[in-house]
């Protein structure tokens, strides 16, 4: 009967799921994952069947003008969209997991390389002008800075440090979904502000980035995420 003891006691240990988030960052994430997701369904829809109606009327609608404007560099689109709706589909494997996921790492890495190289081709098509340029270049940096930190630290087995440059990657990443709704504000409000498109694009780069990246920040560098990162670095071999 005692040596049964430690096995239940492994179990249990074994069983805590150190990867414990605050209610708001899941809730935040998986809005986030949904909007990407769903920007991304959509415009491959667009891409597979554009709408002629738009670019016929005089005054085309603003999602008409960005279909359109997407559409005329549709292949580098789809290679920039579809890896990262595959790299965000992959994130609750590798982030919220409690056990297994090494499958999810190992396409984690090159699916979010080639996301970051293919948004610097993307900028050379922006929408927003110079503006929404700063913002990709900056950002879109920052992911791959993190994204190389936690490759590195993964190779050296430090699975805190891992877990914490993931973090900062993914947050920035679904950045690109936080805009969303900051640009639906601005659609909303473009009767009242007079604001097209192409002057508001970059506005809302900034924003939704800023948002997910002094998110994340301030999720780690509070006490909560200190007690996340004891237990990770109780758990070295991850």
């Amino acid at each position: 009967m005692n040596t049964r003891t430690p096995v239940a006691d492994n179990r249990t240990e074994n069983s805590t799921d150190p990867y414990r988030y605050p209610g708001w960052l899941k809730t935040g994430f998986w809005i986030c994952v949904v909007i990407a997701v769903a920007v991304v369904v959509r415009r491959v829809v667009a891409l597979a069947h554009p709408s002629q109606g738009g670019t016929l009327q005089s005054s085309p609608s603003p999602n008409a003008v960005l279909d359109a404007v997407f559409a005329s560099h549709a292949a580098l689109t789809l290679a920039h969209i579809l890896p990262a709706m595959a790299f965000v589909l992959l994130t609750p494997f590798v982030l919220l997991r409690g056990t297994g996921g090494v499958w999810a790492e190992r396409l984690f890495f090159p699916l979010g390389f080639v996301v970051g190289l293919t948004a610097y081709a993307m900028s050379a098509y922006p929408v927003g002008g110079w503006v929404e340029v700063s913002a990709v270049l900056l950002f879109n940096s920052l992911f791959l800075f993190s994204l190389a930190r936690a490759y590195r630290a993964m190779r050296r087995g430090e699975a805190a440090e891992k877990k914490r440059w993931m973090l900062r990657a993914v947050a920035i990443l679904l950045g690109i979904a936080t805009t969303r709704p900051v640009m639906g504000v601005f659609f909303a409000t473009s009767r009242l502000t007079h604001l097209q498109p192409s002057q508001f694009f970059g506005l809302a780069f900034w924003i939704g980035f800023s948002i997910n990246t002094v998110a994340i920040e301030l999720w780690l560098r509070s006490r909560g995420y200190q007690a996340v990162n004891a237990r990770l670095a109780m758990r070295p071999g991850e």
